[in-house]
């Protein structure tokens, strides 16, 4: 088999919260539909992406990666994970509130669903004067008040509330309370799970006309109520270099906006690359085999393990990336301490 960056079909989802800007961000023409998510790398059964270019055109994820899972996941992937995919990325247009929602851990949501937990991240890529959103408590509050809280409709007076902009970043471990408010473009990076427990939904009808399913006494066992100073993760962004912005032990993601050719040697991790462009058409070149790939903005590309260096060459003054992955370096103490010596010593 011939390894290259798979690029996707469209794969986007109708939702009463939903959006006009996903269709012209993909270069698709517009439609009356409220576009809420564009799935755009997904493994998930409901939702699998479709492979768009090269020699697997047409062909889903899935069985691609049941072929050569080592090839693409990467050997460490491919063992940690069963030959599944673990990550599900997307872009999400927020035109209404979403719901006050938490997503379960691994533990539960195996032993509820059978399936992965749900930890996740957002990149805001667009927001509109005055736009915002939940992550997590701003006080401590107790089970019984939450369920008080939900009867009575208040449970958003207790919840912490960020105004956000452009280039913003939130981590929500599984357990985190949160929403995504009106105004909003975001890239999302998660685990592979569709499990979404729904607190609250503003009393409001669903596509159907019918009020959307809620799903209290699941999110009351999932819920973690802790309260952290800042939720919103601080980093700085520089041009020219790829920023680490989420390390976390499901995934690390880093942000980068290039204006010059930048080379990514990624084959130390031992992992897919899924790579998103946010902004600026770039083209992908492939060290190995000397493919070129077009990547435009609102689109996303998997890069596969054995292939993970290349270059990113900007077509239009700039471009930028996040990249998501699974680092699978060795995290010991020692490993750690040896890195930092090394990092210091350059």
């Amino acid at each position: 088999m011939i390894y290259y960056p798979l690029l996707f079909s469209p794969n986007l989802h109708s939702v009463v919260w939903g959006g006009h800007q996903l269709r012209p961000y993909k270069g698709l023409a517009p439609s009356d539909d409220p576009i809420g998510e564009s799935w755009e790398v997904s493994a998930v059964p409901s939702s699998t992406s479709i492979i768009a270019n090269g020699p697997l055109v047409g062909r889903d994820l899935v069985s691609a990666i049941s072929e050569h899972p080592d090839s693409i996941l990467g050997k460490a992937v491919n063992e940690r994970y069963h030959g599944q995919l673990p990550l599900l990325v997307k872009f999400i247009d927020a035109k209404r509130d979403l719901s006050i929602q938490v997503h379960p851990n691994d533990e539960m949501a195996m032993r509820e669903h059978g399936k992965m937990g749900k930890s996740e991240m957002w990149y805001v890529i667009k927001a509109a004067p005055g736009a915002h959103l939940y992550a997590g408590f701003k006080q401590e509050i107790t089970p019984e008040e939450y369920q008080q809280r939900i009867q009575d409709g208040t449970i958003t007076e207790v919840l912490a509330d960020h105004l956000v902009k452009a280039g913003d970043v939130f981590y929500l471990p599984a357990g985190r309370v949160h929403a995504i408010c009106g105004g909003i473009l975001l890239a999302e990076v998660q685990q592979s799970s569709d499990v979404t427990y729904r607190i609250f939904d503003y009393n409001r009808p669903g596509m159907d006309g019918k009020p959307r399913e809620l799903h209290t006494e699941l999110a009351a066992k999932a819920l973690d109520y802790h309260v952290e100073r800042n939720y919103r993760t601080e980093y700085t962004d520089t041009t020219n270099r790829a920023v680490q912005i989420i390390d976390s032990p499901y995934f690390s993601v880093r942000v980068m906006e290039i204006t010059q050719p930048f080379h990514r040697n990624l084959l130390k991790y031992d992992s897919f690359i899924i790579s998103m462009c946010l902004e600026g058409d770039c083209t992908l070149h492939v060290r190995s085999t000397g493919d070129d790939i077009l990547l435009k903005a609102g689109h996303s590309t998997l890069i596969p393990a054995c292939i993970a260096d290349y270059d990113v060459l900007p077509l239009h003054g700039a471009t930028r990336l996040l990249d998501a992955f699974i680092d699978n370096m060795d995290r010991s103490l020692t490993s750690q301490v040896t890195r930092f010596l090394h990092l210091t010593q350059k």
